[in-house]
């Protein structure tokens, strides 16, 4: 037996011969950018008005909070219904958002609850949103061995937005407010939205099964994904890891505020140097030639982002705290992207839908309790020790799936050999 493995940097960019993948590719691309704007401008706004820790958390857990109840029954609706409509309906609805919090922005009337209210009905639309994206994916490459390509490639350039989106924020923040963040996001979302439209897409797939009831339909998504030993280890990887450190983000203005003394601009920097790792590591992640050995990765990425994330906590210093972002960008993305990777190929297909809502689910659905721990706990203890805290758990996550990497290994090497990602001597 023989395991394909290896890196060759000339196939880095083989996915993107696939035409929708290149219209998907650019066109979210820029709106992603205004995302990751409008990110940064929210939590320096709410920050900025309350100077709370424990707000920044609770808004961060009203914006995801709805995901924990809708996101595994949207899984069932994208495995009935056509997610290439799905997808361009949520990006619609998050433009509406993002251009109502422009308004309440500039004309200077935005309070607290809006932002909270806003958040909250923008929390719905990704429930929809996030797991339509990760299911159409898979569509939008005809030739299925370059979806070990496509996926890393889409996490890098979901990075490139952050090192951008977030920089142009601190400097629009500075120089014009937060509201100019909101309307270029919302300006942002005519480049997915024209990407989309242009896609021929000739097969979009409807399961069969569509008499089946919601509940039952998500009662054997489930089943399904607790069935497959592979899928349920590194689901529950990532989700601790979520719960634990995905505060950081949340927790980022305070420690630019309150321990490195900065502004906007520092948050912004902060967040590039993160984006940057990001960027590095799903690079070097989609110049791989197969999903064989993802595993390690898994194990490596957990362990560096959770030192990254001590190493963060630990930093009084500008330069010590952008390297520990760059450390946990690596880390925290490469995880997210290997993970994904891993589950892509190893799902059946009428099941993509509600596994991959699962898989949204264990950052979307964990990360807000998280953030409302974290910002309750941050006023009690210090942002610092939180972090700290959620670095060891991280750290721990990591060790525990190594330890269970031959379970792991003995559960896949089936899936993987039915696959034909292993070929026999």
């Amino acid at each position: 037996m023989k395991l394909i493995s290896g890196m060759k940097f000339g196939s880095m960019f083989r996915a993107l011969r696939h035409r929708n993948y290149r219209l998907y590719f650019f066109g979210q691309g820029i709106s992603l950018i205004g995302t990751w704007m409008q990110w940064t401008a929210i939590v320096w706004l709410v920050y900025r008005l309350t100077g709370s820790a424990q707000v920044l958390g609770t808004v961060d857990f009203f914006g995801q909070i709805s995901g924990v109840v809708l996101i595994p029954l949207a899984g069932v609706i994208l495995d009935r219904w056509d997610r290439y409509k799905v997808v361009i309906a949520t990006q619609i609805f998050a433009l509406l958002q993002a251009a109502i919090l422009a308004a309440l922005v500039l004309s200077q009337s935005i309070a607290v609850w809006h932002i909270v209210v806003l958040n909250f009905l923008l929390g719905v639309v990704n429930s929809f949103g996030m797991p339509a994206m990760q299911s159409f994916l898979s569509q939008t490459v005809d030739d299925k061995e370059d979806l070990s390509n496509a996926i890393p490639l889409n996490s890098a350039m979901i990075n490139g937005a952050r090192i951008i989106g977030p920089s142009i924020a601190g400097l629009a923040i500075s120089a014009f407010g937060e509201g100019w963040c909101f309307l270029l996001n919302a300006v942002s979302f005519a480049a997915v939205l024209a990407g989309l439209r242009l896609m021929k897409v000739n097969r979009p797939y409807v399961a069969a099964n569509k008499e089946k009831n919601l509940l039952a339909g998500l009662r054997q998504g489930i089943a399904y994904t607790y069935r497959v030993v592979p899928i349920r280890l590194v689901l529950a990887l990532l989700a601790l890891v979520c719960l634990a450190g995905m505060p950081v983000m949340v927790l980022m203005p305070v420690l630019a505020g309150r321990v490195l003394s900065g502004g906007p601009e520092i948050l912004g920097l902060l967040m590039a140097f993160f984006g940057l790792g990001a960027l590095t590591g799903t690079v070097c992640l989609a110049s791989r030639m197969t999903v064989l050995g993802l595993e390690n990765i898994i194990v490596i990425a957990g362990s560096v982002f959770g030192a990254g994330l001590i190493v963060f906590a630990a930093s009084k210093v500008l330069w010590l705290s952008l390297a520990a972002c760059f450390i946990m960008g690596v880390g925290l993305i490469v995880q997210f992207a290997a993970t994904n990777t891993i589950i892509q190929t190893l799902v059946d297909e009428d099941k993509r839908g509600r596994v991959m809502s699962l898989y949204t689910l264990s950052f979307g659905g964990f990360a807000p309790f998280g953030s409302l721990l974290a910002g309750h706990l941050a006023e009690i203890i210090g942002a610092p020790a939180t972090l700290l805290i959620g670095g060891t758990i991280c750290l721990a996550g990591a060790a525990a799936f190594a330890y269970v990497r031959p379970v792991w290994l003995a559960h896949a090497e089936p899936i993987y050999r039915n696959k034909g990602f292993i070929c026999e001597d």
